[in-house]
């Protein structure tokens, strides 16, 4: 059931002008992050007509990171491709060789 989901949506994944001027832009920026420009590939691959398991040989990706991927950019376009914040470890107080010694006001 799932791939046929699946089948069906990227049967109609149609890239907007501007949605296609963006990810090309990011195939050209030097400052693009690596990550995002390998998304923005694949999608074009895949808007060109590329098979999921070609494109995503192609551009270095698993076939499950290309799905995970193309679900967020049907959902939420291009804006979706972009990282999503990692929680980060609660960090505890400086260790006491780190810390800043303390102020004595004498007077």
């Amino acid at each position: 059931m799932l791939y046929a989901l699946w089948t069906q949506n990227l049967a109609h994944l149609r890239l907007t002008p501007a949605d296609r001027l963006t990810l090309l832009t990011w195939q050209r920026l030097p400052l693009t992050p690596a990550g995002l420009a390998r998304r923005g590939r694949m999608l074009l691959l895949l808007a060109d007509g590329m098979t999921i398991t070609a494109a995503a040989t192609l551009v270095g990706l698993s076939r499950w990171h290309s799905y995970k991927w193309i679900r967020r950019f049907l959902q939420d376009g291009v804006a979706g491709l972009a990282d999503k914040p990692h929680p980060r470890r609660r960090l505890g107080p400086a260790p006491y060789a780190l810390r800043e010694p303390p102020t004595r006001n004498v007077g």
